[in-house]
């Protein structure tokens, strides 16, 4: 039998509840649990209340919609894989209405790909966040750490934007890494093997690519909630907001820089490589060309036909040595003259 959402354990990252916290308005937060979540209702207190959940929990989508009174589309696209970057308010009225949001993060999961990227769905009406993710994500657990210690957002505005900030934040660690990695690179180039070091630059190419697909949506979300938030979106709260949209532009200039210095890298090497390989053809063209004549020769006289001249004779071994001696030293000479040497 499938257990209630509603009968899990109480204890945090048993069942749906990851964290729970209420904000106490001046950086702090007091540990909620997953009992408390069913009896807390928005409007009996000024606290604001903040749950971070798994959404693969079975039952959650239902739960969501019972609790917060959400639709059920959104409720579906909160639990659902479609995590492509956006955002929307939903309701209207002074001091009304809900923030929907969904971003997305490096991937710093051990043994992921950092531009795999991790998701996280987010719903607010003012008075309660809902985070969600799958994936393990340390841009939640940040903020935590910083409610826990009495540094954190005193409100659901400033709860939003730190998360914003943080997840952005993050990112500049893996461009730093890439570009590190492309200078790194640059220095091998004169030395290593280009074929080798040619994969590389692709790698590096097909992460700018991906980066870049992931974070460009990324900018319009955020661009949606600094303009078309709530009204209790605090004014400081939206120039954080815009702070960050500034931060994640320069990030998206830096990936455009690194896969435009990678390319460079890559023309570079791959036209060395060309260079190189010309250069063998045509030292082997220029030595086929110098034997040739002299193959001819000893071709000639090696066939084997009556009326050779010089069989009987010691002294034709010699002769034909000379000759040979000589049409190298007129190749050579010719060569020479046309610059071809």
């Amino acid at each position: 039998m499938t257990q209630d959402i509603t009968d899990f354990d109480i204890e945090e990252g048993h069942g749906p509840l990851l964290f729970g916290r209420v904000l106490d308005g001046n950086g702090g937060a007091s540990p909620l649990r997953w009992r408390d979540v069913q009896h807390w209702e928005p409007g009996l207190s000024t606290e604001v209340v903040w749950l971070h959940l798994r959404r693969d929990t079975e039952g959650l989508q239902d739960w969501l919609q019972k609790v917060t009174g959400m639709p059920e589309p959104t409720a579906e696209l909160l639990v659902s894989d479609d995590t492509r970057p956006r955002s929307f308010t939903e309701g209207k009225g002074k001091g009304k209405g809900t923030l929907v949001a969904i971003l997305r993060g490096i991937n710093f999961n051990p043994d992921a790909d950092p531009e795999d990227m991790v998701s996280m769905q987010l719903w607010s009406d003012g008075q309660r966040v809902i985070t969600l993710r799958r994936l393990p994500m340390q841009t939640p657990r940040h903020v935590q750490e910083e409610l826990d210690s009495g540094r954190g957002p005193e409100d659901a505005g400033k709860l939003i934007s730190d998360l914003i900030e943080v997840m952005i934040a993050r990112m500049n660690r893996s461009i730093v890494e890439m570009n590190a990695h492309i200078d790194r690179l640059e220095d091998e180039a004169v030395e290593g093997e280009p074929e080798v070091i040619l994969s590389r630059i692709s790698a590096i190419r097909r992460y700018c690519l991906a980066l870049k697909r992931h974070m460009s949506p990324q900018h319009e979300a955020l661009e949606r909630i600094s303009h078309d938030a709530p009204d209790w979106f605090e004014e400081h709260d939206r120039r954080e907001i815009a702070e960050s949209i500034d931060r994640l532009r320069r990030y998206l200039d830096d990936i455009d820089i690194s896969k435009e210095s990678a390319l460079v890298l890559q023309d570079e090497l791959r036209a060395r490589a060309l260079a190189r390989s010309e250069s063998v053809t045509y030292k082997l063209t220029m030595v086929a060309g110098i034997f040739l004549p002299l193959t001819f020769i000893t071709g000639l006289l090696g066939i084997n036909v009556g009326g050779m001249p010089g069989v009987n004779d010691w002294r034709a071994f010699w002769v034909v040595v000379a000759i040979c001696a000589m049409m190298l030293v007129a190749v050579l000479f010719m060569f020479r003259r046309w610059k071809w040497l």
